[in-house]
């Protein structure tokens, strides 16, 4: 029986690689830095989310360092079994601060925090309103909730106040966004939402995963660039993307964190977070609210490489924020022309279907605050080199690197 089980499975993996989807992990053999060591070679890493750079700061590093000497690599169990560490109290107390909210509850991973969010709150008798572009955790906590869910066409505002109107009669009104749409960079209309909530008698619940260390004062996020720290009803946030560490939380009021103790399953049923990941997410959190130049570098950056991206001739999605998606089209061209760039030194890694519609493959890029403009310099003539090799841009565009 296992023989044929692994053929259905392989038949699978045969279609992915004709569709060209199939997707492998790639061995890194060095600290996330603006340089990693990928299967033996050096190359230029722009494909990841540590945004400020802090996974591989000194302070981050040494908070973590110290932790493990003093509380041990583990939690040991649930944190409502084996007791709650102080590393983690800390850094609920930062996360509150940050947010300016009353109370935050830290979680193992931003999927851990939506799903026990959305679950605890919503069920049957419930109706949910998300963005058809939310994450996949947004996603999977709306399906588990049992709750009635509305998709709204991404950023409709029209047509959220539309479903609002046909869920009148449900006990709850949820409506649920990323901050910050990690595929395309742009931001949820998050001023809009808010006031249509509260006119259907809804609760908003943002997740601020690539928004926070990014945008807004202290890279609080986008809540908090608008004004809106009080009005949104659950903040959701990772640790792993501008923080540098691991972990999630939500955040909001004292009477949510309690309820979401008692109920939500993903806390009461997990671990509890490492304290190294807790006390290195803490030392980030103090990091970018003493040293807001960094968030600052890390916006300049990305405004030089999408410049540069533009004069050589690749089309870019309107992004609002230092994610940078090259759209290339086909699954396959996006393929060629991530690995076309591996050869030249430079990582990132093609998006393709189901992560994006498909049609919209592309290669999304975030140069970080620690990438020196020497390293976005020789970033830049790769993509000029590969692009022009494959076809993709065109050989009459003038060169953009000096």
């Amino acid at each position: 029986m296992s023989r044929v089980f692994d053929s259905d499975l392989a038949t699978e993996l045969e279609d992915l690689e004709r569709r060209a989807l199939r997707r492998r992990l790639r061995t890194i053999e060095t600290a996330h830095e603006p340089y990693v060591k990928v299967d033996g070679r050096e190359m230029l890493m722009l494909a990841s989310n540590n945004y400020l750079g802090l996974a591989s700061h000194p302070e981050v590093r040494r908070a973590a360092s110290d932790a493990i000497a003093r509380y041990g690599v583990g939690a040991g169990a649930s944190r409502l079994i084996a007791g709650s560490i102080e590393p983690l109290h800390e850094l609920e107390r930062e996360i509150a601060g940050l947010k300016g909210v009353e109370a935050a509850l830290v979680f193992g991973s931003g999927y851990l925090a939506n799903l026990g969010a959305i679950t605890a709150i919503a069920g049957p008798d419930d109706a949910i309103f998300s963005d058809e572009l939310n994450h996949a955790s947004l996603i999977d906590g709306c399906r588990l909730s049992r709750a009635r869910i509305f998709i709204y066409r991404h950023r409709d505002i029209d047509h959220l106040s539309s479903l609002l109107a046909d869920a009148a009669q449900a006990r709850r009104r949820l409506v649920v966004t990323d901050s910050v749409f990690s595929m395309d960079g742009d931001l949820a209309p998050l001023a809009e939402i808010v006031d249509l909530a509260r006119k259907h008698r809804a609760a908003v619940m943002v997740d601020e995963a690539h928004g926070v260390g990014v945008i807004g004062p202290n890279g609080a996020g986008l809540a908090a660039m608008l004004g809106l720290e009080r009005e949104i009803d659950i903040h959701i946030g990772t640790l792993s993307k501008a923080l540098g560490s691991y972990g999630a939380y939500v955040a909001g009021s004292r009477t949510l964190a309690d309820f979401l103790l008692n109920r939500a399953r993903s806390f009461i049923y997990s671990t509890g977070l490492a304290p190294a990941m807790a006390a290195g997410a803490s030392a980030a959190i103090r990091l970018i609210r003493s040293a807001p130049e960094i968030i600052e570098r890390l916006w300049e950056n990305a405004g030089y490489f999408r410049a540069g991206l533009e004069r050589i001739g690749f089309k870019l999605a309107p992004t609002a924020t230092p994610i940078l998606p090259v759209m290339i089209g086909e699954s396959a061209d996006a393929i060629r022309l991530a690995n076309g760039l591996l050869e030249r030194g430079v990582y990132v890694i093609a998006i393709r279907p189901p992560t994006v519609p498909a049609g919209t493959a592309r290669l999304r890029v975030t140069p970080t605050a620690a990438h020196s403009r020497a390293d976005l310099d020789f970033a830049l003539a790769a993509f000029e080199s590969a692009g022009r090799e494959l076809g993709l841009i065109s050989a009459a565009v003038s060169r953009c690197t000096p």
